[in-house]
């Protein structure tokens, strides 16, 4: 009798190691995609939000004329006539 439960604890011991054996890796890989997919779809949304905001801003560049001398004043340094343009230097210490 002994045996008998001795012979099947085994072979449900081993019948759960096979079992591990051959899930166990497909399980943890679909774990990481998954984990892989919810990051991809969390940056999807970034920059889905990101363009969103470069789009305005492009339509404000296109139709805004106070924005577009802002933007050429700033960045690109653009005076009008008759301005002087000063620039700063600041003295190294």
């Amino acid at each position: 009798m002994e045996k008998i439960i001795l012979k099947r604890g085994l072979f449900i011991l081993g019948a759960g190691i096979f079992i591990l054996a051959v899930f166990l890796p497909s399980y943890t890989k679909i774990q990481e995609l998954r984990d892989k997919n919810r990051d991809l779809e969390e940056k999807g949304r970034k920059l889905a939000a990101e363009n969103t905001l470069l789009e305005r801003e492009l339509k404000r560049i296109e139709t805004d004329r106070i924005y577009q001398e802002k933007i050429l004043r700033q960045k690109l340094g653009v005076v009008r006539k008759d301005e002087i343009p000063v620039k700063i230097v600041q003295e190294k210490e």
